[in-house]
């Protein structure tokens, strides 16, 4: 099947976001959200501080964009389970690192919570939501999770939300894959395609993990959108896997000791950008 086959062709939604090739957007892994079980107490004042100083390592590292995740949401709820609480208090978050760092911005709402980010990101401004999984479904961490597509897209047209993007990932961490085992990381790829995902995303199995080059390439083999790395994109891997990917969002390698849940290291974005900016030479 031709790769123009599938849908309409779109424009390219990494350079319409962020105006640049290979775009990297650093994550914001939040402290625990209200409604959390690891959340302490108190206001939202403490998980902001440290939001908006990981922000500002990023933005100062040369970042193109930040994506705000409540990672540490632990154990994250199913979808039909995310609370009001974790709604408004994403929001609060999301518009603060958006007035202050004056990046593009995306939502990650674990796990699975398309709809609620589709929500925040049309109250705040948001460009752009990650969904982990788009279509079909798959066995994670939280147990039986199906594809929300359908019911994601029609809320964002209810909400006038056409121009938040969604970033899908194809192949999932965290979970196993045997339900659509039959069926190629290609035909994934074009799954997520025609249920009009608009950037794609490759993943290794966990957080941190690095992404297989092979599985950028065959993602890339079944679609003209771009494809992002989703986990593991280091200073020392970025010449060989951003040559293949469009853009990568990058969290645990650029933390203090490379562990997700410490703060931002400045050096260690400078590090990863010097590199990003050479293969954007070479590449241009």
């Amino acid at each position: 099947m031709a790769l123009s086959n599938i849908l309409p062709p779109k424009p390219n939604t990494l350079l319409e976001i962020f105006a640049v090739s290979k775009a990297i957007i650093g994550m914001l892994h939040l402290k625990p959200l209200p409604g959390a079980p690891h959340f302490t107490g108190g206001n939202l004042q403490s998980v902001l501080d440290a939001a908006l100083a990981d922000a500002d390592a990023l933005c100062e590292g040369g970042v193109d964009g930040l994506i705000v995740e409540n990672a540490w949401d632990l154990p994250f709820s199913k979808p039909e389970d995310i609370g009001f609480e974790t709604v408004s208090a994403m929001s609060v978050i999301v518009d603060r690192v958006i007035q202050h760092s004056r990046l593009p911005v995306g939502i990650n709402i674990l796990a699975n919570g398309a709809i609620q980010a589709l929500a925040v990101a049309k109250a705040t401004g948001a460009r752009f939501v990650r969904v982990n999984q788009w279509v079909n479904a798959y066995v994670a961490n939280e147990g039986f999770i199906e594809g929300p597509s359908a019911r994601a897209l029609r809320y964002r047209a209810f909400i006038k939300g056409d121009d938040i993007k969604i970033f899908a990932d194809v192949h999932v961490k965290h979970g196993a894959h045997a339900i659509v085992a039959d069926r190629s990381v290609p035909e994934q790829t074009r799954d997520t395609v025609f249920f009009d995902a608009d950037v794609l995303i490759a993943t290794g199995q966990r957080t941190g993990d690095e992404t297989p080059v092979e599985e950028v390439i065959s993602i890339q083999s079944a679609t003209l959108l771009p494809v992002i790395i989703g986990s593991g994109l280091t200073a020392q891997n970025a010449s060989t896997l951003m040559e293949k990917a469009d853009g990568a969002i990058v969290g645990s390698s650029i933390k203090f000791n490379e562990l997700w849940w410490n703060p931002v290291e400045v050096e260690r974005v400078r590090a990863l950008m010097a590199v990003v900016r050479e293969i954007r030479k070479h590449s241009a």
